[in-house]
């Protein structure tokens, strides 16, 4: 009784075995150390020298490579702050809104501004014995907090319309950073101006 013939390989098992033949080769001339008289290396040890600690041997190495990392990043935000530099400001002043909204501050003068003199200026005259000088100091000191809150209304209003104008609406928060920002000096304020008084904002 004959045997059954073996079936001859199909065209695309020949190709295949033919790729994986010259895959192999490949393989074995970029790894010499992998060829003969070298055994394949297990996958459990390929996968462990892969593998690397989650914390680092050298635990002192690394807290200092952090420090160092975090001083270079408060140095960047620190020069942002005077530069207006997008890529490393705080990220409550990143934006094309609250570069608007700076700019459109400074580049007006505020009532705002002159809170704190007026509070020094009333301290020191709190001292002064002469009641109709502490009369007129403290009636002063209402009238320009009263003018800074209709100031602050004002500004409030100018720039949700002025935002609206330029990018559709305002976004959370836009209107409130600005007023805050017309209450400081603009000596202390950060980011620094990037334009002076009077300038045009378009």
């Amino acid at each position: 009784m004959f045997g059954r013939k073996k079936e001859a390989p199909t065209a695309q098992e020949t190709v295949d075995l033919a790729a994986s033949a010259q895959a192999e080769e490949a393989r074995r001339a970029a790894s010499p150390s992998a060829g003969k008289g070298a055994p394949t290396p297990r996958r459990k040890d390929q996968v462990a020298a892969r593998q690397r600690p989650l914390v680092p041997n050298d635990r002192k190495a690394a807290r200092d490579s952090n420090r160092a990392a975090m001083r270079e990043e408060r140095l960047k935000t620190r020069a942002a702050l005077d530069t207006g530099d997008e890529r490393y400001l705080p990220l409550r002043d990143k934006g094309p809104n609250r570069r608007f909204v700076r700019d459109v501050v400074d580049a007006r003068w505020n009532v705002g501004e002159f809170v704190m003199i007026a509070a020094a200026v009333f301290v020191v005259a709190s001292f002064i014995q002469n009641l109709a000088v502490q009369s007129f100091i403290l009636m002063a000191f209402w009238v320009l907090i009263l003018l800074v809150i209709a100031d602050s209304i004002r500004i409030r209003f100018v720039l949700r319309r002025r935002l609206t104008e330029k990018f559709g609406s305002p976004n959370q928060g836009d209107v409130w950073y600005g007023v805050s920002r017309a209450l400081q000096l603009r000596r202390f304020r950060l980011p620094k101006p990037q334009v002076r008084r009077g300038d045009k904002i378009s």
